[in-house]
């Protein structure tokens, strides 16, 4: 496989010996990590990747996260394959952190969070992460991805990096796109429209429209079933394993305008409906007498999603007296999600009435932040120094609510629907909470070579308390070729409201005493979690170091090379499931007013642990015209991270005093979800090369190897290698139009499969969700676009 690529490679980069007088720089003005005018990403003090609207569109995929995931080294995009509502609701990871530990901007604006809760065994347990895939790909002029902690300057989340997507802003001109695609299998159909176009505001202003409609299909690559002989399905692939079926549309539109005199105003609106469905296990009718008298042949639950995801912004600026430059602006976005079952049974409803009804509402979860900021900066010169001194500082007030409603009755009697018991009344809520936040930013160039910036914030939660972060930056260029700069940064993350306070209730019949009790998923200020050691949760506290070079030998040529060290204390996670079940635990509950017998098991978010992260991120780009008019581009992209948890809190001691034991998170956390089941290394390397009309484009990625372990036991774990993956694509332009054939994963790479201790028979579930590059093999596809 490595062969192939660099073959393929080779052949793309081949042509003139010699360079043609004219030169591309690379010079992309960044506005991410800077409050500095004109600041470009080469002359940047920290690492920052920009990434143009030309590379998203280059990949068979319209998601943001895949796309981005391809080309920015730090950062995964996983494809959890039929683990519930979180292949529907997909998370993204930079440097191996958590999915909420990653800061996601719009034109500088902070985006808010999915409503959504991932408590699956999939990377981004325990978090309520931002929802890339809702803003539409076409709307984009480039992302720029800061790769350092910068909570000093946006507060909250920015512990791992930031991503900031700058929309398009052109005043004319757009486009419209189709393509359509399948799997090598025959799987998987992907049906794409977009289309963006830019329109003049009476001379003053501009206004940019995109729009989006995806439909893509299931794919699926269970093994046959071989559960039990006999039973419906036997021998046959009865389970879905692979990517849910997703339909959904966006809507995006930036604009701005100027009234003159230095006053203007700036806004955008996203509107995205996305309508998801995954599929949980056969069910054969060998578990329970009720499925075979209500589906003889067994079912299939289908767990289907309705995501509503909006927002808006809106701003004015202007200038005052002194060079002094404001900002204002309002922010609001909101996030809501219907969850239901279909094609499912409540068997102990079927059991106590005959009902056999297929579709349940299973409640739903809804989330919303509105921000309003008002900043000021200036250039100021400043006695003793050379040059002025860049000063920006302003005023935050957040206010974020979360709610929890419930399902109907149907959902929940019982042990509840099988597939997603719904969300019964007791768990349901609504809570909010406010924050102020101040911040100072001050960045200036000491002499030509040498400049640096100081940056602090301080943020006041009505909820738990403030938070104090701060920044310092340095970079000093020897020469035009070379640099080096270094950063030390303090950061804080938030607990998100849903982690505090999402509650879920399923049931089990306890046949001993012919009673139902609960297993439930607790807020931290239940009464029996209280019981059972959770506390008010605290604000994750980070530290990060980093150090690199920066490198441009040319014009054309730039490399850096950054090592970096992220400590984070207090870091929150879902705690191990605790059985209470046993003759201690119940007289415990008994003796603080509990009847026996309830409770079967409980687990709640906690502060667990310590973790330290530590690695490296190197990029190389470089630009080339040949005499003959063809033109190549290259980047070269390696990160590693390893991660390790430093230290895991102790036992409760209100549980220690009564002899009971809980492990504050499992053994498939601590080894393996928190660190070693995202690979630790990455390296892609990207070639496009076009010669007139034509373009050829190939991107080669290695995934590192993982590790799945298992709360079984070690022997149980298992090892994943490390995989090449190839995206290949040909494209021809001509009079307003384009055309591309290509395939992602050309080579149709798959991960291993689960080994024999795992998975006897190869049946059913063949691979485990970890994979970073999913399941599926190969792509291929065709996109036909009209420009004007």
């Amino acid at each position: 496989m490595p062969r192939l690529a660099l073959a393929i490679l080779s052949i793309t980069s081949a042509g003139s010996a010699h360079a043609a007088d004219e030169t591309e720089a690379l010079s992309t003005v960044v506005v991410t990590g800077t409050r500095a005018a004109n600041r470009t990403a080469a002359e940047s003090l920290q690492p920052i990747k920009v990434v143009s609207a030309k590379d998203l569109e280059q990949s068979g995929s319209s998601e943001l996260g895949e796309s981005l995931s391809r080309l920015v080294p730090s950062l995964n995009f996983p494809r959890p394959a039929s683990s519930g509502f979180t292949g529907i609701i997909r998370p993204a990871q930079m440097r191996g952190l958590g999915p909420d530990q990653v800061l996601v901007l719009i034109n500088g604006k902070r985006r808010h969070t999915s409503a959504f809760l991932n408590t699956n065994v999939t990377q981004g347990r325990g978090s309520a992460p931002v929802d890339l895939n809702t803003i539409p790909v076409s709307a984009i002029d480039h992302v720029e991805v800061l790769s350092d902690g910068a909570s000093a300057r946006y507060g909250s989340d920015a512990i791992a990096g930031v991503i900031n997507i700058i929309l398009k802003d052109d005043a004319e001109g757009g486009q419209i796109t189709a393509s359509l695609g399948q799997t090598g299998e025959g799987d998987g159909l992907r049906r794409h429209l977009n289309a963006d176009a830019g329109f003049s505001l009476l001379g003053r202003g501009k206004l940019h429209a995109s729009v989006e409609a995806n439909s893509n299909d299931f794919t699926n690559r269970a093994g046959l079933d071989l559960r039990n002989v006999g039973a419906p399905g036997y021998g046959t692939t009865t389970y879905r394993l692979g990517d849910p079926q997703v339909k959904n549309a966006k809507l995006l539109v930036n604009a701005d305008y100027s009234f003159g005199d230095g006053l203007s105003a700036y806004g955008f609106a996203s509107y995205n409906q996305a309508d998801g469905d995954t599929w949980d296990a056969f069910r054969n009718g060998r578990a329970s007498t009720y499925d075979a008298q209500a589906y003889p042949e067994g079912y299939r639950p289908r767990l289907h999603a309705r995501s509503v995801d909006q927002s808006f912004v809106f701003g004015l600026k202007g200038g005052l007296a002194g060079g002094w430059k404001w900002d204002a602006s309002a922010d609001y976005g909101q996030n809501e999600i219907d969850f239901s079952t279909r094609d499912s049974l409540n068997r102990y409803l079927f059991r106590d009435t005959g009902s056999r009804q297929r579709d349940f509402d299973d409640g739903s979860l809804k989330s919303s932040l509105a921000v309003y900021q008002f900043g000021l900066s200036n250039a100021l010169a400043v006695p003793g120094l050379a040059n002025p001194v860049s000063v920006a500082t302003g005023v935050e007030y957040q206010h974020q609510t979360y709610k929890e409603s419930a399902g109907e009755a149907a959902s929940y009697y019982g042990t509840g629907v099988e597939g997603f018991s719904g969300f019964k009344s007791t768990d349901s809520g609504s809570f909010r909470r406010d924050l102020v936040g101040l911040y100072l930013d001050l960045e200036t160039n000491f002499t030509e070579k040498w400049r640096s910036s100081l940056a602090v914030r301080h943020d006041r939660y009505s909820d738990f308390g403030g938070s104090t972060t701060g920044s310092a930056s340095t970079r000093y260029d020897f020469t035009p070729q070379v640099a080096v700069r270094g950063s030390v940064s303090s950061g804080f993350r938030a607990p998100a409201l849903a982690q505090q306070h999402y509650a879920a209730t399923a049931s089990a019949l306890n046949t001993t005493i012919n009673a139902f009790q609960d297993q439930r998923t607790a807020p931290v200020d239940d009464p029996v979690a209280r019981l059972f050691g959770a506390e008010d949760l605290k604000a994750e506290k980070s530290r990060n170091i980093s150090a690199g070079v920066v490198l441009q030998p040319t014009k054309t040529l730039s490399a850096t090379i950054d090592a970096y060290r992220i400590t984070i204390d207090d870091r929150i996670t879902l705690s191990s499931t605790l059985d209470v079940q046993n003759t201690a635990a119940q007289n415990y509950l008994v003796a603080n007013g509990i009847p026996r017998g309830l409770y079967q098991s409980i687990r709640y978010f906690t502060n667990a642990v310590n973790t330290t992260t530590t690695g490296v991120d190197v990029v190389v780009q470089h630009r080339y015209r040949f005499e003959n008019s063809g033109r190549v581009s290259n980047s070269l992209g390696y990160s590693y991270a390893r991660s390790r948890v430093t230290e895991v809190k102790p036992n409760p001691a209100v549980l220690s005093q009564n002899g009971l034991t809980l492990l504050r998170i499992d053994r498939r956390d601590q080894y393996g979800v928190l660190t070693d089941s995202t690979p630790r290394s990455k390296l892609s390397l990207a070639t496009d090369y076009s010669y007139g009309a034509w373009g050829l484009r190939s991107n080669l990625v290695r995934y590192g190897k993982f590790v799945a372990i298992s709360n079984t036991g070690a022997s149980f774990d298992q090892t994943y290698a490390a995989k090449w993956v190839l995206d290949l694509s040909a494209s021809y332009r001509g009079n307003h139009w384009e055309f591309t054939v290509g395939s992602d994963n050309i080579a149709n790479v798959y991960p291993d499969k689960r080994n024999a201790v795992n998975n006897p028979g190869d049946q059913n579930v063949r691979y485990i969700s970890y994979s970073p590059f999913g399941i599926n093999g190969a792509f291929y596809y065709a996109k036909a676009s009209y420009q004007w």
